[in-house]
């Protein structure tokens, strides 16, 4: 297939420094930016300094979380943090153009058992054209690739009409705190793309997800007395019950853009803690989890079905008749998003693929996951996700990415950001 670029597209594409992305990507990666360390704020000063390197304007603040928090809004968090950096960086020109968000997440899950990693997870390692390490594809590539597309732009010395902005944030995985606070800052956009991995499809859409926490309690007794006692692991048991069918009941009929995954909106017990010795019966149990959030489901709605789950399930024990469970909703909440039906951000990202790789427009489809997208959406930004990796990647010890993808997010991107944001 013969793409036909005009003078400024064909410019910008050849100012990529692919050798310049891997190093940045490594460079990225060698940042241990767990979500709530200081590390993450390390990260984004370093990433300022690419923003001042390219002379963009750039707004680096410390966010006032106790204002933050105490917004209505207020999207939840799962670590505890004092302090958390926003980074927006948008290019000097363009006047009456429209101006598109370039956005990705700095911070990165913790490593977990680093026995089943091969070597330190925080410094990189490249085997052939795959890129290993925490956040490899979630999604420090993104950042990478976002950081490529503006510097090649930048360096090709084309004019552009409208404003490009990178908007790089903290604590997406725990709540969305830093897309919160950059939105609250001001920092807008008429349309966003997110550098999150899709896997060469574009995400118009994602699922929400509740933290939810429900206590179970039972009555201690000695262990060579168990009968006298009841146990709250054998209590929460009907409850477990409960939540597998209240699942399969939620995942009936999903969205059409939902409709290619298994469970298209997974419910899971995720933790559960029960007991403070060996020969006591435990007279507590938590059980903490998250709770898929349907398309434009209310998440009020939501919490209710779960809520009323586990109360007719206490209603039908005996002892939890009597000692009900109670279900609380702590840490981070994200409500479902989507792009509006029709809205034109699609077609310019999936044909500016197109023309990249030779092949046919993206799948267009919705996360499973809550992300960023939902606060965009929420605050009336079209918004989709598109970038380099893998889901099934992110979060395991196989954590990885293919530098050709990357590359071929980055291409795309600056096609599709002088396609939106216009030259001159």
């Amino acid at each position: 297939m013969t793409v036909s670029l005009n003078a400024a597209e064909a410019a910008a594409l050849a100012a990529v420094d692919e050798a310049a992305l891997g190093r940045t990507l490594l460079e990225l990666l060698a940042v241990p930016s767990v979500t709530g360390s200081a590390a993450e704020s390390e990260l984004q000063h370093m990433l300022a300094r690419h923003f001042q390197r390219l002379d963009l304007e750039t707004d680096l603040w410390s966010m006032d979380l106790q204002e933050l928090r105490a917004d209505p809004d207020y999207p939840g968090a799962e670590v505890p943090r004092d302090e958390a950096w926003g980074l927006v960086g948008s290019t000097r020109d363009g006047g009456d153009g429209p101006v598109l968000a370039l956005q990705g997440h700095v911070d990165v899950v913790p490593p977990g058992d680093r026995a089943r990693w091969v070597g330190d997870p925080f410094v990189p390692r490249v085997t052939g054209d795959i890129v290993h390490g925490r956040g490899a594809c979630d999604m420090k590539a993104g950042l990478a690739a976002v950081l490529a597309a503006m510097t090649a732009i930048r360096s090709s010395g084309v004019r552009l009409r409208g404003r490009l902005a990178a908007h790089f944030v903290v604590s997406e995985e725990d709540g969305g705190l830093g897309a919160f606070g950059t939105l609250r800052r001001g920092h807008t956009a008429d349309a966003c793309v997110i550098a999150e991995p899709t896997g060469g499809a574009l995400m118009t859409a994602n699922a929400g997800a509740l933290t939810f926490r429900i206590e179970v309690p039972g009555q201690a007794t000695h262990g060579s007395t168990r009968y006298a006692g009841v146990s709250a692991l054998d209590a929460y048991l009907p409850l477990h019950h409960a939540l597998a069918r209240l699942e399969t009941t939620r995942n009936t009929d999903p969205h059409p853009l939902m409709a290619a995954y298994p469970v298209p909106y997974p419910l899971s017990v995720g933790t559960i803690h029960a007991g403070d010795w060996a020969s006591s019966v435990p007279d507590l149990l938590v059980a903490e989890g998250r709770l898929g959030v349907r398309l434009d489901e209310d998440t009020a709605r939501a919490r209710k079905e779960l809520e009323d789950c586990i109360a007719r399930a206490c209603a039908d024990d005996p002892w939890l008749r009597a000692h009900p469970a109670t279900v609380t909703w702590p840490g981070g909440q994200f409500a479902s998003g989507r792009m509006p039906d029709g809205h034109p951000l699609a077609a310019q990202v999936g044909r500016a693929h197109a023309d990249i790789t030779g092949g046919r427009p993206p799948r267009e489809q919705g996360a499973p996951y809550g992300s960023d997208l939902r606060l965009y959406a929420g605050h009336g930004i079209p918004t989709l996700q598109y970038g380099p990796g893998e889901v099934r990647w992110a979060h395991g010890p196989q954590e990885q990415v293919c530098l050709a993808d990357v590359l071929t997010v980055t291409r795309a991107l600056i096609l599709a950001s002088l396609r939106i944001v216009g030259t001159r």
